[in-house]
């Protein structure tokens, strides 16, 4: 009789999984960067072609344009898991629902988040953005992106039996995300007063990738129950 995987390769194969998954059903980096892209592209027509004002709420336009891409198949993270069974196999498998969890949201980082934070210096030469503030905001949403997925898994695992829950899930996460998002767009603002928003974004994003694994597995044991 053969033994059931180790923890270990299992979340290895579940990482695989995911990405395939992400890959095939299109909502992964493509549809990401073009709805970030559309977003910068129409701020301009909304106030103006004053390249100074637009150079000023850049970093705020890039980081509320990065909020709202990474939403974008949450609410599928473990919902078609739970329509197709998977996820009663995961609850039960050896491997803990909370590193489960992480894997999941690491995976659907790469898909979405890291496209964004590569795609963010282009996007800011559009918006007139100084060169000295480009590494600061693509440093900021590399440090802060990880947090929105994470405090989105834990909308994701309590609307997961709903049915087109994405719009509470949006309502559910959206408040919880204000602390990253005002300390993203100050530590985007430059490099000369960046360090100490950033050193709290980076607490932020720690604090997140503990205790969201935390309470997005208790979300779905209540629900597996």
């Amino acid at each position: 009789m053969s033994e059931a995987p180790a923890p270990r390769s299992a979340l290895v194969a579940l990482f695989i999984r995911e990405l395939q998954i992400g890959r095939r059903i299109g909502g992964g980096a493509s549809l990401g960067v073009v709805f970030f892209l559309i977003l910068v592209t129409l701020t301009p027509f909304a106030v103006g072609p004053d390249l100074v004002l637009l150079a000023r709420i850049a970093p705020a336009i890039l980081w509320i344009a990065g909020l709202l891409a990474t939403l974008l198949g949450l609410d599928r993270l473990f919902q078609a898991d739970h329509e197709d069974g998977s996820l009663d196999l995961l609850l039960m498998s050896r491997a803990p629902i909370e590193l489960i969890v992480l894997v999941k949201c690491f995976a659907h980082w790469l898909l979405t988040g890291l496209p964004l934070v590569l795609a963010a210096p282009f996007f800011g030469l559009m918006l007139a953005l100084p060169a000295n503030q480009i590494a600061s905001v693509a440093l900021s949403l590399l440090a802060g992106t990880p947090a929105l997925t994470l405090i989105g898994a834990i909308g994701a695992a309590l609307t997961v039996s709903l049915r087109r829950g994405g719009l509470l899930l949006a309502v559910l996460i959206l408040p919880l995300c204000v602390p990253v998002l005002i300390f993203g767009v100050a530590a985007a603002s430059g490099p000369s007063d960046s360090a100490a928003p950033f050193l709290i974004l980076c607490a932020l994003t720690l604090f997140a990738l503990v205790g969201a694994p935390i309470a997005a597995g208790a979300a779905l044991r209540r629900m597996g129950e």
